[in-house]
C-alpha cells in the first residue's frame, strides 16, 4: 500500500470519526439540556404558585381543612426529627459496614454474597422498605407510628446507597498510603482512622447527600408504617406520632378546592428550601475535607 492510499485512509477514518464525535456530542447535550430545561420550568412553576403563600404565618400555622389557614409547622418539624434520627442511625452503620467490607472483611464467598446483596438492595422499590419496617418496627418491635419507626424504616432504605458510595470513597485512596502507614508500625484500624478515611471523606459525603436527599422525598414507606396525613402537634420525641413535608404535600393536592394546590406549591418550595439546605450543610462539609486533605 502506497503511501498516498494510507494517508487517504487515515484521514477518512479520523473524518469519520469527528462526525460520529460531533453526533452523540450533539445528543448528549440535547439530553443534558433537556433536563436543565425541565427542572426549571418546573422550578418557575412552583415557585409562581407557591411563592405568594409562603409566609411566617405558613411556616408556624397547623394544618387546617380550610386553606388560606393552613400551615406547615408540624411536617416540618416532622422532617426534621425524621431525618436527623436517620442520619444518626444510617451514617455511621453504613460507613462503619463500608469500612468493614473494603478494609477489614476477607475475600471469600460470603463477602462476595453479602456485596452483591448490598448492590441488589439499592435497587429495591421503596414501598417494600415500607412494608418491612411495618411487620419488624410497627408491630413486632411494638413502636406504633412514632418517629423512631420511621427513622428506622428510613435508614434501611438509605444504608445500601451510604455503603456503595463509602466503599468507592475508600476505594479512591491509594493502596500506598495503607502500605507506608502500616510500615512506620500503625495498626490497620490506625491506618484507615487517620490515613483512609480523612481522603475518602468527600465521596462519602456525596454519597450521604444523596441518601438522605431520596429520604427526605419519600412518601410510600411512611404512608406503609402509618404516618399520619393530619397531624396539628409537633413530636416531641422519638415516640411521637408524626408526620413529614411530602404528606403532607400530598394531602393538600388530594383536596378538590383549588385553593389547596397553592397551598401545596408553598409546602414543596419549603420542601426544596430544607432539602437545599442539607445539601448545602453538606458541601461545605465535604469542601472542608477537601482542603484539609490538600493541607
Amino acid at each position: 500500500m502506497s503511501t498516498q492510499t494510507l494517508a487517504y485512509d487515515t484521514a477518512g477514518r479520523n473524518a469519520y470519526r469527528r462526525v460520529w464525535a460531533r453526533l452523540f456530542h450533539t445528543v448528549f447535550l440535547c439530553a443534558t439540556l433537556f433536563g436543565i430545561v425541565a427542572l426549571a420550568v418546573l422550578l418557575i412553576t412552583v415557585g409562581l404558585d407557591g411563592l405568594g403563600r409562603v409566609s411566617w404565618d405558613f411556616i408556624n400555622g397547623y394544618p387546617s381543612r380550610f386553606a388560606e389557614r393552613a400551615g406547615i409547622k408540624s411536617a416540618l418539624f416532622g422532617t426534621f426529627w425524621l431525618m436527623g434520627m436517620t442520619a444518626m442511625i444510617a451514617v455511621p452503620i453504613g460507613v462503619g459496614a463500608a469500612i468493614y467490607l473494603e478494609e477489614f472483611a476477607a475475600r471469600n464467598w460470603l463477602t462476595k454474597i453479602i456485596e452483591t446483596n448490598i448492590n441488589n438492595l439499592a435497587g429495591v422499590p421503596s414501598i417494600i422498605y415500607g412494608l418491612l419496617g411495618l411487620a419488624i418496627f410497627v408491630r413486632v418491635m411494638g413502636l406504633d407510628r412514632s418517629v423512631l419507626a420511621g427513622a428506622l424504616t428510613m435508614a434501611l432504605l438509605i444504608l445500601p446507597i451510604i455503603i456503595v458510595a463509602a466503599r468507592e470513597g475508600l476505594r479512591s485512596v491509594p493502596p500506598s498510603i495503607r502500605e507506608a502507614a502500616l510500615a512506620v508500625g500503625a495498626t490497620p484500624w490506625q491506618t484507615v482512622r487517620f490515613q483512609v478515611l480523612p481522603p475518602a471523606m468527600p465521596m462519602i459525603l456525596t454519597g450521604v447527600i444523596l441518601a438522605l436527599s431520596r429520604a427526605i422525598g419519600e412518601t410510600a414507606p411512611l404512608i406503609i408504617i402509618g404516618a399520619l396525613a393530619f397531624v396539628a402537634f409537633v413530636p416531641d420525641g422519638p415516640l411521637s406520632s408524626f408526620t413529614v413535608l411530602p404528606i403532607q404535600i400530598y394531602n393538600w393536592t388530594s383536596r378538590p378546592q383549588p385553593e389547596f394546590a397553592q397551598t401545596a406549591a408553598a409546602g414543596i418550595v419549603v420542601l426544596l428550601a430544607v432539602l437545599l439546605s442539607m445539601n448545602a450543610v453538606a458541601v461545605i462539609l465535604r469542601n472542608y475535607f477537601e482542603r484539609k486533605r490538600k493541607w
